[in-house]
């Protein structure tokens, strides 16, 4: 099974299950319980949460997937931006923790950018690490500049999550090779793509069909090839867990991977950093 030695050494499943937009809907939470316990069985024990989705409700049914099987999973959540402070974040991490049912994250993410200044959300990362409250932290959704603006604290930051695909591809220009000089590995949320638009391109239709995969697969394969690079789909149907989870099996040619970049030609310039 692929896997990403972080910094510290510790490897994590390259694919995990995402859970954007579970805990939303009440009729909806067996199900969604059902398919990341079916993720862990297949070996997806990476499970990223946040306490933005749902209000909380998301990390209560992922509280429910792990239940009796916390020494399986490797759990990641995230905090918004205004609990990012020495003053709140304890609190935050601690209903965070209380919902999921654990006593520590392995590891615990700024959502985004807001006004409290990294430096001091540093220090709270580092506070809830003295306290046992978490492993390690990371960051999501920051670009080169705020990366540099971390200074010697980079060397701490274990992730950053940030929305990279095959149609959002801006951060090969310059970001993902910072992270990788500082050993720092990079998450990627939404790797299918948003809306649908991605998988329905002939391209990527064209490359699954000659591997007899699924657009779904071909587009998360793309991402798995990166040594650290771990994708975080998110899947609540049994059957969209099972075709996830088989996308570790495939091995892109070199004449895949000249008709994706085709297809979607790699940045040649600086981009704004994509943010969904």
């Amino acid at each position: 099974m692929a896997t990403v030695r972080l910094s510290d050494g510790t490897a994590v499943p390259a694919l995990g299950q995402g859970t954007w937009h579970m805990g939303e809907s009440p009729a909806a939470r067996a199900q969604e319980v059902r398919a990341l316990r079916l993720g862990l069985d297949l070996g997806l024990a990476l499970i990223d949460t946040a306490e933005m989705y749902g209000e909380g409700g998301a990390e209560e049914v992922v509280g429910e997937a792990i239940r009796g099987r916390r020494e399986e999973v490797f759990l990641v959540s995230k905090a918004y931006p205004h609990n990012a402070s020495r003053r709140r974040m304890e609190s935050a991490c601690a209903a965070s923790l209380k919902r999921l049912g654990v006593e520590c994250l392995d590891l615990y993410l700024l959502h985004w950018r807001g006004s409290v200044p990294l430096a001091e959300t540093v220090k709270a990362f580092e506070a809830l690490i003295a306290k046992g409250m978490i492993r390690r932290w990371g960051v999501s959704n920051l670009d080169v500049e705020d990366l540099e603006e971390l200074g010697s604290a980079q060397s701490g930051c274990a992730v950053n999550q940030v929305l990279y695909s095959l149609e959002e591809r801006g951060i090969e220009y310059d970001l993902l090779a910072h992270c990788e000089a500082q050993r720092m590995a990079v998450m990627a949320y939404c790797p299918v793509g948003q809306g649908g638009g991605l998988l329905r391109h002939a391209a990527l239709r064209a490359v699954a069909a000659r591997h007899g995969a699924s657009p779904a697969q071909l587009a998360l394969a793309w991402l798995l090839r990166r040594p650290g690079v771990i994708a975080i789909p998110k899947a609540s149907q049994d059957a969209h867990v099972r075709e996830n989870a088989a996308a570790r099996k495939l091995r892109l040619t070199e004449q895949d991977l000249a008709e994706l970049d085709a297809a979607f030609p790699p940045p040649r310039r600086k981009r704004p950093l994509a943010i969904v």
